[in-house]
């Protein structure tokens, strides 16, 4: 398990694949991304991937209430794996603090100021099952920034 630390929000992310005898990435993946606020204001997180066909995120926006935490559920749709394919999947959990009596989280994106928000950027990367692991293979997420 990698944890990432941001200023307001702090992501844990895990991914098993069981194989079962059959070829990787045949079957949807889930996974389920923690996302915890630690902070005494709500906050408003929003779910980004540079591979949107890829997969499903869900719920891919909301609000984290003080001191709670969110369940975020990534779901890796099933595809041909190439392993001479480098894998460029990245994620980007982007965070707000949420202004007072929210109504429309889409205006909170769009009049949020650069400087108001955070970000946490990951990377995955696609391990293989080895022979004395012919059940289960791990994907695991990291994060590409300097923590």
């Amino acid at each position: 398990m990698y944890i990432i630390r941001t200023k307001v929000v702090e992501c844990a992310l895990h991914v098993t694949v069981y194989m079962l005898d059959r070829c990787p990435f045949t079957d949807v993946v889930t996974t389920n991304l923690k996302l915890r606020n630690p902070s005494d204001r709500k906050v408003c997180f929003k779910v980004k991937t540079t591979a949107p066909r890829r997969y499903c995120v869900r719920p891919n926006s909301g609000i984290i209430d003080p001191g709670s935490s969110v369940i975020v559920s990534v779901m890796l749709q099933p595809f041909d794996y190439d392993p001479n394919e480098k894998s460029k999947h990245k994620f980007m959990v982007q965070t707000t603090y949420a202004p007072p009596n929210i109504s429309d989280m889409e205006a909170v994106w769009k009049e949020a100021k650069p400087d108001e928000l955070m970000d946490s950027k990951l990377r995955c990367v696609f391990e293989m099952p080895n022979e004395n692991d012919k059940l289960v293979s791990k994907k695991r997420v990291r994060s590409y920034a300097d923590w």
